[in-house]
């Protein structure tokens, strides 16, 4: 029984698919932090944390096409390219691309500016 128990295992591992972008709750946490967005606009690392879980599952390299086409989200926080990058208004001045960097320098830049807007984080 412990062989088949170590076997499967070893076999999970194997087939777990390769160059997955999902990172830890823990990692995420700290790039956060060291982004400064721990209490950035009365936000605390918590909040953020939670919204990265609940829009990407912490894949900062997700993208989600709305399903009526009207926009689509990129990254960790799902930023959407109709009015923060690329074509749209562009009011993080950078490609859509960027946000899917799982540095997440770009997405912690454009987070920063969306939520000093009147909605907050609620955009």
């Amino acid at each position: 029984k412990m062989k088949a128990c170590v076997l499967l295992s070893l076999l999970g591992y194997l087939v777990a698919p390769s160059g997955t972008s999902v990172m830890g709750r823990c990692t995420v946490a700290k790039k956060l932090y060291d982004g400064g967005l721990h209490y950035f606009e009365g936000y605390r690392l918590e909040n953020w944390v939670c919204l990265a879980y609940f829009e990407s599952k912490f894949n900062p390299t997700a993208v989600y096409d709305n399903m009526h086409g009207d926009f689509t989200g990129f990254g960790l926080f799902q930023i959407r390219n109709n009015n923060w990058c690329d074509h749209g208004k562009n009011l993080c001045h950078m490609s859509c691309a960027d946000l899917l960097n799982p540095d997440l320098k770009k997405t912690i830049e454009c987070a920063k500016i969306i939520v000093k807007g009147k909605d907050g984080m609620g955009a």
